[in-house]
């Protein structure tokens, strides 16, 4: 499955990467917003409003809910090698 992702917050993991990519999921786990903690931050969300990637506010961790690694995911190198110069 390929979802339209959407940037909430501009973050350096999305440096050059366009709003609306696709990226692929192959799974329907989400992170529920009710129960988000304090110390993260939202990045991106699905056209749902899921929540499809975050980050810690005060240390460097990602979390994304898509696979950037896959064919589907229109921007995943770039998504990786953002990740990486972090």
């Amino acid at each position: 499955k390929s979802s339209a992702i959407k940037k909430v917050k501009d973050d350096k993991l999305f440096a050059g990467i366009e709003n609306g990519f696709l990226a692929a999921r192959y799974h329907s786990l989400i992170v529920d917003q009710e129960s988000l903690s304090p110390e993260l931050e939202v990045l991106a969300e699905s056209e749902e409003g899921e929540i499809m990637a975050l980050k810690h506010k005060k240390y460097s961790i990602y979390g994304v809910q898509f696979h950037p690694e896959s064919i589907l995911t229109e921007a995943g190198r770039e998504m990786i090698k953002n990740f990486l110069e972090l």
